[in-house]
């Protein structure tokens, strides 16, 4: 069983930044997915970013590209995810979620394991 605890939300205005952190805890696989969604209200849960804990292979939306950076800190099993130049469109609330298989790192339904969120908004 995988627990994730998010932190580091907050209100911020649009150019701004915020550094958000998932801490994983009781799993003993080698390596995970882990992604961070976001959800507005009204809206479907989207993908943001991903990253391969194996080898550090990372995925983006388009809408966050050269925005967003996903990192990880393997010492501290945490991974975090950069938000520079924020948008009143990236106000949602972003979760952690973690898979020990692949496939498609984009589908919410891959991931087993999800964080209880943590939520960020940009104001203009």
């Amino acid at each position: 069983q995988v627990q994730l605890v998010e932190s580091g939300g907050g209100s911020v205005q649009a150019g701004g930044s915020l550094r958000l952190s998932c801490a994983a805890s009781g799993y003993t696989y080698s390596s995970l997915y882990m992604g961070w969604f976001r959800q507005a209200p009204g809206k479907e849960r989207e993908e943001v970013a991903v990253i391969y804990t194996g080898d550090g292979r990372t995925w983006y939306v388009d809408s966050v590209q050269g925005r967003f950076t996903i990192s990880q800190d393997n010492a501290k099993n945490t991974v975090a995810l950069q938000m520079n130049s924020l948008k009143p469109e990236d106000t949602a609330m972003y979760y952690c979620a973690a898979s020990q298989v692949g496939g498609n790192v984009f589908d919410p339904t891959t991931y087993s394991y999800w964080g209880q969120g943590t939520q960020v908004t940009v104001s203009s």
